[in-house]
């Protein structure tokens, strides 16, 4: 039976993969892909015929020393203007010679009017002189751009303040800044039809598990949508399984956390316009752990990385806990206490299912709403709000005050997550597991639990299994997984990541 399921999902992928074929780029593809001719006037009206009536397109037309006609052609607001006027034109307007180029940092030529469109689109001043078919691609990009700033979402105590910007470039020098490596690989994939976004796979030749990247590479070349606005965009399109809640491709705003985990042998992926970048593949483990992990002692981050894991675990299951205690099992709870919660309940009109079930859906109103409004007045609104709503609702008997209690205590801990996509699942799960819990009582929360860890071994990333070290069992990953060894104990790296270079710590390193 499963060996039908596997090769009816795998003529499903051959079926689309075919149709996206059919569906060629209709973007570019409708750009004739035709020569240049020597005639500079005739090229400005293939150029204008197809890219239509546009206000910002700029033909800036000039005279070299020879007295040939040149035109430059850009898209205004997405070129320095400064290295068009005092380098390509100048240059041109004192060069007696025949045209090879101004001193840009990069430049390419080229008589096809497909590839001058797409370069134009991109940010790129074409230069052309007539009684010359071919066209000068300089690299004149300088658009207004966000500096590098801390991360919003991934803040430490100790660690690097720099994050990656929306400029693609710029995050790569970010990540070739920390490592150093000859062997650092990057390969440059153009996806989206209409977007033309431009995307960075990076690995370490030599060290990543070439099936692997060969993998990663693949899938994103077989996306074919309109646009790539985000890496989300690819990160739904490349992962495994697109309807497990938990993430199986890492984001993240740090430099830092993309080198170490090329150093692990894993590769990232870059998409230009966005600050997050993806690492794949990923295990759960890794949502749990944070950079300064490594900053730290290493005593000192084995005791965070506990608390970390108790406070998921306190998120995804007090609620829960609270039900079933309440309504199935009060035996279980010491009798002062079952008799101060049922004095807190007695003005209560609804179950403990209802009561938790209404707290944590305006618990998570709050949140929403918090984020969505301006920065100084969202996090005051959240904080009143809750004090506000908790203790009027605690006044009315609508709630008693150990629910408000343990709600409070349960969105703490969602926030102890380094990971913002996996806290989103803890939060989503948190509503099934409350509903098991109410009906079923304990063997409810149980069985819950069951079928979450049998998904989650079921799940894997790019070959990689989720559950790794725990699931196969790797003793030497162990070493980094609850609890953090100190750096001479972790000589060697995972062997989950089937890395060609397993030796992290050599002995005259140590020495």
């Amino acid at each position: 039976m499963s060996q039908f399921w596997k090769a009816w999902q795998k003529r499903k992928e051959t079926l689309q993969t075919n149709t996206l074929q059919k569906h060629a780029d209709k973007s570019m593809e409708s750009v004739s892909d035709v020569e240049l001719t020597p005639d500079v006037h005739v090229n400005i009206s293939l150029i204008r015929d197809e890219l239509g009536k546009c206000d910002d397109l700029v033909f800036r037309r000039f005279q070299n020393k020879e007295g040939m006609d040149c035109v430059i052609v850009f898209l205004d607001g997405m070129v320095d203007r400064n290295i068009i006027s005092q380098f390509i034109i100048q240059y041109t307007t004192t060069t007696s010679t025949t045209y090879e180029g101004p001193a840009t940092n990069e430049l390419d030529a080229t008589d096809r009017l497909r590839q001058v469109i797409r370069n134009i689109l991109s940010g790129t001043a074409v230069l052309m002189v007539d009684g010359n078919r071919e066209a000068y691609l300089n690299n004149t990009r300088g658009w207004d751009r966000r500096g590098v700033e801390e991360p919003q979402t991934e803040s430490v105590v100790r660690g690097p303040r720099d994050g990656f910007c929306e400029t693609l470039c710029v995050n790569s020098a970010l990540i070739r800044f920390r490592l150093k490596d000859p062997n650092l690989r990057v390969r440059h994939l153009v996806v989206g039809q209409r977007t033309q976004t431009d995307i960075y796979v990076m690995y370490i030749d030599g060290l990543a598990h070439k099936p692997m990247v060969d993998e990663v590479i693949s899938r994103i070349e077989q996306i074919n949508v309109d646009a790539i606005l985000e890496s989300g965009y690819v990160e739904q399109m490349i992962q495994d399984r697109r309807w497990s809640p938990f993430p199986q491709i890492q984001n993240t705003e740090r430099p830092d956390k993309v080198v170490a985990n090329l150093l692990e042998g894993k590769v990232g992926i870059l998409v230009d316009g966005t600050p997050f970048g993806l690492i794949a593949p990923a295990v759960l483990s890794q949502f749990y752990q944070s950079p300064e992990d490594y900053y730290e002692r290493f005593y000192i981050a084995t005791l965070i990385r506990l608390i970390r894991v108790i406070s998921i675990s306190i998120a995804l299951l007090l609620p829960s806990l609270y039900i079933a205690f309440s309504s199935f099992h009060p035996e279980m709870i010491p009798s002062r206490l079952v008799i101060a919660m049922a004095a807190g309940r007695s003005t209560v009109p609804f179950p403990s299912l209802v009561e938790a079930l209404f707290m944590e859906l305006a618990i998570e109103i709050l949140r929403e709403a918090s984020v969505r409004l301006p920065g100084p007045i969202g996090p005051t609104i959240g904080i009143v709000g809750a004090l506000v709503v908790g203790e009027a609702a605690v006044t009315a008997g609508l709630v008693s005050p150990v629910m408000v209690i343990i709600v409070a205590v349960t969105t703490i801990g969602s926030f102890a997550s380094p990971s913002y996509s996996a806290a989103i699942a803890i939060r989503m799960l948190r509503f099934p597991v409350m509903l098991l819990a109410g009906m079923f009582g304990l063997y409810g929360i149980m069985l819950f639990l069951i079928i979450i860890m049998v998904h989650l071994s079921s799940l894997k990333s790019f070959g990689v299994p989720y559950m790794s070290p725990l699931s196969p069992l790797n003793m030497l990953g162990m070493r980094d997984l609850f609890v953090r060894a100190p750096h001479h104990m972790m000589k060697t790296r995972p062997n989950m990541f089937h890395v060609h270079d397993k030796v992290r710590l050599r002995e005259e390193d140590k020495q």
